[in-house]
């Protein structure tokens, strides 16, 4: 039983190293691809060492339980996985994220019910049932706002901060209670307690921030992944949940200071726009509408363009035919780039994956930062289905609602071609200024049926 024990331990720490170089290798887009297998090759392992320790106690009847339940889990994840667009895997994350929180109110549940009764495992049950259930609401509301189930404005209780405060000093009152005289009534209250704020918390957050509300949410499932390690005394699930949280959290940060957001004001709701159309009565002057045609023609005499992509691209589509007339400018001696801001789309690097997809090298695909210095010199811009990551209000007006925040300055180039279905504002709820400049054009209609026009007019 001991060697048993040993082995299982060496693969989970095989594993948890795989897991590691998994996150490296998602760091870049060169090692992408073998930091996904690094992690499949990780979770396979884990699965069988688990597998391994089950099956030394297990009667046949959880063996088949065991299996059957595999089999489902696996049967609905690939039929997702084949079904769900690009466009879809925001709410397919968000709702991921929400079983996670599920299984850590379930584990946390089950192992009081176990009969241990020490100080120590009662606080990490309240822990992981606290944070389960926080991210299980938290989870399916990002879900159904992401989908447009719900409207995206967020919610505007009266003294929402106070109320958050007041359910966390209540949780933690209810933990002292539990741990001293531990029995069920604590437990469910604050488990009741927890579902309302993690619906509030992500509730209050306008739409605007929601892709940081994705990679916090992420964070929180690992959180409880981890607090289900501890209750469950394994760890690599501790581990495993820890490299989730932790990246999770730095992640959210990272684009909070892209986005000029505090961190803080995010995760703790009724940030952002209010999901009204700010600035829409200022008058910007005339916007000037240009065909496919007139596009190439553009094009034929650039010498270097950059192509800033947004959620729009993704929506149409279009990552294919715009990798299209890359590769065909290119082939034309034209110096051509790629822009991605950090919160482009809904999802972190959302549109890295899409240009990935396509086949865009990844040499010319460039953040922000990489690209803003450079575009005073660049003849034409083409903005492709993105909207706030582009607009200048964020820089010359005090009172935005995305004051502050860090864009990708375009208006600097010689000539901007914004690729649009609609003059509607953004999903922050922002008018943009930029459409209304005396070197922007609006192409109309859907991002792939245009860039196809362009390509056929080249």
């Amino acid at each position: 039983m001991t060697s048993d024990l040993a082995l299982v331990g060496a693969a989970y720490l095989v594993a948890a190293i795989l897991f590691i170089l998994s996150l490296a290798g998602l760091s870049r887009h060169e090692s992408a691809k073998l930091g996904n297998s690094y992690g499949i090759a990780g979770m396979a392992i884990a699965l069988i060492a688990t597998l391994w320790v089950v099956g030394q106690s297990a009667g046949a009847g959880q063996w088949v339980a065991i299996i059957v339940a595999m089999a489902i889990g696996a049967t609905i994840g690939i039929s997702l996985a084949r079904r769900v667009e690009m466009t879809g895997m925001p709410e397919l994350i968000a709702m991921l994220h929400s079983f996670v929180g599920l299984a850590a109110v379930l584990v946390g549940f089950n192992s009081y019910l176990d009969g241990q009764r020490d100080a120590v495992h009662l606080v990490e049950v309240f822990l992981g049932v606290f944070i389960g259930a926080v991210t299980l609401t938290g989870s399916i509301v990002a879900f159904l706002k992401l989908s447009a189930k719900i409207s995206s404005k967020p919610l505007m209780l009266p003294g929402r901060h106070y109320l958050n405060l007041v359910a966390v000093l209540v949780s933690v009152g209810l933990m002292v209670w539990f741990v001293v005289a531990p029995q069920l009534a604590p437990l469910l209250v604050m488990t009741a307690i927890a579902l309302a704020f993690g619906w509030h918390l992500v509730a209050s957050i306008g739409g605007g921030d929601m892709p940081v509300v994705i990679s916090m949410l992420n964070s929180y499932s690992g959180w409880a992944a981890a607090a289900a390690g501890f209750m469950l005394n394994n760890d690599l699930l501790i581990v495993t949940g820890a490299l989730v949280g932790s990246s999770g959290a730095y992640l959210s940060y990272i684009m909070c200071t892209a986005m000029n957001r505090s961190f803080i004001s995010v995760i703790a709701g009724g940030f952002g726009s209010d999901g009204t159309v700010s600035n829409v009565d200022v008058d910007y002057g005339e916007y000037r509408e240009t065909s496919a045609a007139e596009v190439a023609e553009l094009l034929t005499h650039a010498s270097s363009v950059v192509i800033t992509p947004g959620y729009g691209m993704a929506v149409a589509q279009a990552q294919y035919p715009v990798a299209d007339l890359t590769a065909k400018l290119r082939e034309r001696g034209v110096d051509v780039r790629f822009g991605i801001h950090p919160v482009a789309g809904r999802l972190p690097g959302h549109m890295n994956v899409l240009l990935a997809e396509a086949k865009v090298p990844y040499d010319i695909v460039l953040e922000m930062d990489e690209i803003n210095d450079d575009l005073a010199d660049v003849d034409v811009v083409l903005v492709v289905g993105a909207n706030d990551t582009v607009n200048p209000a964020a820089a010359e007006d005090p009172t935005s609602p995305i004051a502050g925040m860090p864009v990708i300055e375009v208006w600097k180039a010689g000539e901007v071609i914004v690729f649009k279905r609609s003059m509607n504002a953004g999903y922050a709820g922002v008018q943009n200024p930029l459409f209304f400049r005396d070197n922007t054009a609006m192409l109309f209609g859907d991002a792939k049926e245009r860039v196809e026009d362009i390509i056929k007019a080249l």
